[in-house]
């Protein structure tokens, strides 16, 4: 935005001082006048002719006064230049690191030292904000990153049969359509999971009521041959948990869940259970299953865009691209809700979505 030149706030400050020094200097004159001179007798010989008079006094008076007068306006203005420069170099330190971090570097950081008072702490909010930018600018930049890697997979994959099918015209044919249908379906759920995970992260949706438990119910009823071939069980349990939001998204969250619940399992004879309720005006979905133990520090990991989570089971059917927990997760932040992620002592995991709660059951 352009602007027209002006003073500044140096130069303001400084002018602010001088004149409040001058109309000092001017009030402290007028009370010598009020309450001095207009008791001084105003006649030739002054009192009994050894007294000196008002005009005498004016006269002796005025002359140092005026100089007084000057010397405090010069004063005013050196002083309040000065006093001005000392108390914004902080601002200009600010300003130097928010011109820094518009060019693009975002290491930067104030630093600045000394007691808490006001540029302290905005110098303090201002290195927090760089730190979370430059944490998003990095985490956007590693999940571009990935999913260019992502996609690129299946694009080289169906290259690369092409190029074996041009080079070889007697290569059955129904098993390279075969091949490259199953590539294809990759990549689009990969786009698709992109999109969604962005437009989550966006927020821009229509709320509605919803009620978490037919979700799950919902959810559950998708997903039961998947969990009956791997020879799981699946029980869904709970009350009417209502809360606002996109129907669309958070069916997708709750069945992201259960899948991921499913998916991540032991080979057989397994469990999993979906929970839904409230508590404290806060609608409550609770997925937990068996498995192996995850390590601590993995757990929050989990969440992160393409993390599969290493030491987690699952089979080559849904390989998947570690966008389940993060779609949840951009889900979740879009609805004003929390993810919490705790890992079972006996294996698995125990996932907690917390909404905000709608309708007589939200404050159960």
């Amino acid at each position: 935005m352009r602007r027209r030149p002006g003073l500044s706030v140096r130069l303001k400050l400084t002018l602010s001082y001088a004149a409040f020094l001058a109309v000092a200097g001017a009030l402290l004159l007028a009370v010598v006048w009020v309450y001095l001179l207009r008791y001084v007798p105003d006649n030739p010989q002054g009192l009994l002719g050894i007294s000196p008079n008002r005009y005498l006094l004016i006269h002796t008076f005025a002359p140092p006064a005026a100089i007084a007068m000057a010397a405090l306006l010069v004063f005013g203005l050196v002083g309040g230049w000065l006093l001005a420069g000392r108390m914004l170099a902080p601002l200009t330190q600010i300003t130097e690191a928010a011109r820094r971090a518009g060019s693009g570097s975002l290491a930067h950081r104030i630093r600045m030292e000394g007691r808490q008072d006001e540029f302290r702490e905005l110098s303090d909010t201002f290195d927090a904000m760089l730190g979370q930018l430059e944490s998003h600018v990095a985490e956007q930049q590693r999940f571009a990153a990935n999913a260019s890697h992502e996609l690129r997979t299946p694009l080289a994959i169906s290259r690369t049969l092409l190029d074996v099918a041009r080079k070889d015209p007697a290569r059955n044919g129904d098993a390279l359509i075969d091949r490259l249908h199953e590539v294809n379906t990759r990549a689009i759920d990969l786009t698709e999971a992109l999109l969604l995970l962005s437009r989550g992260e966006r927020g821009s949706f229509t709320r509605q009521s919803v009620d978490l438990s037919l979700l799950a119910e919902e959810a559950a009823e998708t997903l039961l041959p998947l969990a009956e071939g791997r020879r799981i069980t699946l029980d869904v349990t709970g009350t009417a948990a209502g809360t606002s939001g996109s129907a669309e998204l958070l069916l997708r969250m709750v069945t992201n869940l259960v899948q991921n619940a499913v998916v991540h399992n032991l080979p057989t004879g397994g469990s999993v259970t979906v929970r839904t309720g409230t508590h404290d005006g806060t609608s409550v979905l609770r997925v937990e299953n068996t498995g192996r133990r995850l390590p601590p520090e993995l757990v929050p990991t989990l969440t992160e865009p393409f993390q599969r989570g290493a030491e987690r089971v699952r089979t080559d059917e849904h390989p998947g691209a570690g966008l389940g927990l993060a779609i949840v997760h951009s889900i979740v932040r879009a609805h004003a809700g929390t993810l919490d992620l705790d890992a079972r002592p006996a294996g698995g995991l125990l996932v907690t979505v917390r909404l905000p709660g709608t309708g007589p059951g939200a404050g159960g």
